[in-house]
């Protein structure tokens, strides 16, 4: 591939990341805002809104990881051809970045997970 044509791939992978975590994100908003009154509910809508948080939060960091790790093979490809240009040094300085989304946004999910859960149950 050329350096435009990895480039725009890498492009394609920044803005899959992006909007792997739109879905996620306004899901624990609407969760945050919900979870006092779910809470109140029958032990069947509370296990269910727990499921559903649950599968949305696998799906969307798999999603999430899925496409920072493509993007980090972009990365890897692109420091294998000749040459270099300020935007191509810009994409490769990036690279580090992507080990955030795959593995400290999991990990923040996690967390609030577990503080919904603690709000659900206890």
């Amino acid at each position: 591939m050329t350096e435009a044509e990895l480039i725009q791939e890498f492009q394609r992978n920044r803005l899959h990341v992006i909007l792997a975590q739109l879905a996620p994100t306004g899901l624990l908003a609407f969760a945050a805002l919900t979870t006092p009154a779910i809470a109140e509910s029958s032990m069947y809508v509370v296990h269910a809104f727990a499921l559903i948080l649950l599968a949305s939060g696998i799906l969307g960091a798999l999603a999430e990881f899925s496409a920072a790790s493509q993007a980090q093979a972009v990365i890897d490809d692109l420091k294998q051809l000749p040459g270099s240009s300020a935007l191509r040094s810009r994409v490769i300085s990036f690279r580090p970045w992507f080990d955030v989304v795959k593995f400290v946004t999991p990990a923040i999910f996690v967390l609030i997970f577990v503080a919904l859960l603690a709000a659900l149950y206890l």
